[in-house]
């Protein structure tokens, strides 16, 4: 950052609007020794680094991260060492982050793809035996089918009939 910009102070109701957040939010990260504005009187005066910690503490939010381990993070900031220590602990955090995210995405692939067997599996069943709760689950599967996406086992059971189809 240039020095002019080192400079520049926000106030609570700027970095509300900016990022999004509440001043709730904001005095709770400031609670948690995560930002450390100045005081005017009353008033929190947050500096260009309140404001880029709160940049990464939003991002590591959104990618999983605590607050323990998003501080531990930031509190190793040092201009000396050009932040290699910094960015060696963040690496290992961010890997071992995205190994998680990964097999967490893996897990939700999984549950989809059982979800959507079973329910063809049921639209199968109650196609045969009860067509007359058919409408209710088919509206349900509807809704559905546009987030979930095509998916090959969908082939393996016959699509049930309509009543337009029917007719």
């Amino acid at each position: 950052m240039a020095p002019a910009e080192d400079r520049r102070t926000f106030s609570i109701r700027q970095l509300c609007r900016e990022f999004g957040v509440t001043a709730r939010a904001l005095r709770f990260y400031e609670d948690k020794d995560l930002l450390h504005p100045s005081r005017r009187g009353q008033t929190r005066v947050y500096s260009a680094r309140d404001r880029a910690r709160l940049t990464l503490i939003l991002q590591g939010k959104r990618v999983g991260f605590s607050l323990i381990e998003i501080r531990e993070m930031l509190d190793l900031y040092d201009r000396k060492d050009g932040n290699a220590v910094q960015m060696a602990v963040s690496l290992k955090k961010f890997r071992r982050q995205l190994d998680a995210l990964t097999r967490q995405r893996e897990d939700l692939e999984a549950a989809i793809k059982t979800l959507s067997t079973g329910c063809n599996w049921l639209e199968h069943r109650l196609t045969q035996f009860r067509p007359d709760l058919l409408p209710q689950a088919e509206d349900y599967a509807a809704a559905l089918r546009p987030s979930l996406g095509d998916h090959d086992d969908d082939d393996d059971y016959p699509q049930p009939k309509t009543a337009r189809s029917r007719n």
